[in-house]
């Protein structure tokens, strides 16, 4: 696992001399991801990108239960131990905790802590976690603003939720539109402008910019939700998958309409990023914890309806949560038990799995430290500690002086592309850029191949291949060829 944006190894190599505060700062134009120094102590201790599974994976269980205590504010023990199980039971809990070490395992816990100190009254504490909720993303501002608005409209906390509402969206409009673009444009280019193509047309729109040209073209929101169908079907089976493990129930709760709206339509208006629509991404941790919030206002209101054929029901959800869950294969993450496709049947052993783990370790580790590597999404955590690491299938990379300069190796794992794993999923765009490129680059003679172990590829700037490496190379790319076609 890793984090998109390794602020935390940074700042690990800042503090032993190895690079500059430009250096790191640069990376706070694309995410402004601040609530990553509160885990800098723990990183520093343990630069591994296993403190990241494990910091991960401890963030996402103790926000449940601090849910638990949440619940119990308004539940009974019952209740409170099926809201709990709701929770970790979601698919768009699990998926994004199996994936990549992203920011955004740290909004649950936040989030449920903010509201529990809101039950409780104690309001140095909810404005503190107002303020680490903020934190981990530029973004995230959206679900306080929700909350804002529930406060409003719910008569509870009027005045909290205006001070809520101000700060997040100015805090939003602050960091995205003054912050952010004093370190890089990244955030407007590569993002904006491109997962809202259908609302703005300039090259570097603000978020004030998007705002407003969202406001002022409802009839672009009715295009984009019904002109594609398939768009259309994956975005209701997204806000299903929210709704499936708390059995439906935000579907007649006004909390939860009101607080999910906000960060849910932001999601859903991305057409050009269809990852924000899926439900096993970390996108969803900002919504899950409101919509369970939502859940048991909803319980508190009617606790009678807790009867055993609706706690059935209830735990059916859940169940079905679980295996859809199993049966997606998130990231796959559970190759060991799930297949990769049922028709035509698709798996992968755990040993020949840790077989190839093994190769694959082998190969990276005869890259030089300081060497800068493009290579796959999920390659990318076993090297997060490195200084010069970008995704395939970009070849590229702008060094601390701001020049653009070609990187020193290309890593492909064509593993899951050979004879029978052909139509195994895969990072298949990048995989297939990968691959494009190499054959580029072999052409030119730009690039050597370097080494080839069990479908992984290693080529470096500046070498002449090996003949028997390079026969080595022909023979697995001619093997990948009918999926290069596809």
């Amino acid at each position: 696992m890793i984090s998109k944006f390794p602020l935390l190894s940074r700042l690990q190599r800042l503090a032993d001399g190895q690079t500059t505060v430009l250096s790191i700062l640069r990376p706070l134009g694309q995410h402004f991801v601040i609530d990553f120094l509160l885990w800098m102590p723990l990183y520093a201790l343990f630069p591994s990108p296993v403190t990241l599974i494990v910091l991960q994976v401890t963030l996402i269980a103790a926000a449940g239960i601090v849910l638990y205590f949440l619940a119990r504010h308004y539940l009974s023990v019952p209740m409170s131990v099926m809201i709990v199980a709701s929770y970790y039971g979601a698919n768009g809990v699990i998926g994004p905790t199996l994936g990549n070490f992203y920011e955004h395992c740290q909004i649950p816990l936040f989030v449920f802590s903010l509201l529990l100190a809101l039950e409780k009254q104690r309001w140095v504490l909810f404005w503190i976690f107002a303020a680490l909720t903020l934190g981990p993303r530029e973004d995230a501002g959206i679900t306080l603003f929700g909350i804002g608005v529930y406060l409003i409209f719910s008569r509870r906390y009027p005045r909290t939720g205006v001070a809520l509402c101000v700060l997040s969206f100015s805090y939003v409009s602050l960091i995205t539109n003054t912050v952010m673009p004093m370190f890089s444009n990244d955030n407007s280019r590569l993002y904006l402008a491109n997962y809202f193509r259908k609302f703005v047309t300039i090259e570097n729109p603000s978020t004030l910019q998007l705002l407003w040209a969202i406001v002022t073209q409802p009839q672009i929101i009715i295009q984009v939700f019904f002109a594609d169908l398939e768009s259309l079907e994956r975005r209701i089976r997204f806000v299903l998958g929210l709704w499936l493990p708390l059995g439906f129930i935000p579907v007649v709760s006004f909390p939860a309409w009101v607080m999910s709206s906000f960060p849910l339509l932001v999601l859903l208006l991305q057409v050009e990023n269809k990852a924000a629509t899926s439900i096993s991404t970390r996108y969803t941790l900002s919504l899950v914890p409101v919509l369970i919030y939502a859940t048991i206002l909803w319980w508190s209101e009617h606790p009678e309806r807790f009867k055993p054929r609706l706690h059935r029901f209830w735990s059916g959800c859940i169940g079905l949560s679980l295996l859809f869950t199993l049966t997606s294969n998130p990231h796959r993450a559970l190759y060991f038990i799930s297949p990769y496709s049922i028709q035509p049947w698709v798996d992968q052993s755990l040993s020949a799995q840790l077989d190839h783990a093994a190769d694959l370790k082998t190969v990276f580790n005869s890259i030089p430290k300081d060497a800068s590597v493009s290579t796959s999404s999920y390659i990318v955590s076993h090297l997060s500690g490195r200084r010069k690491i970008i995704r395939l299938e970009v070849m590229q990379l702008r060094d601390e002086d701001g020049k653009t300069v070609d990187v020193d190796y290309g890593l492909l794992d064509l593993w899951q592309l050979q004879q029978n794993n052909l139509k195994a999923p895969v990072d298949r765009g990048r995989v297939k850029g990968g691959v494009r490129f190499a054959d580029e680059a072999l052409r030119q003679g730009t690039y050597g191949v370097a080494q080839v172990l069990d479908g992984v590829v290693l080529i470096q700037k500046g070498i002449t291949s090996k003949p028997e490496v390079l026969s080595a190379w022909l023979k697995l790319r001619q093997e990948i060829e009918p999926f290069m076609q596809k």
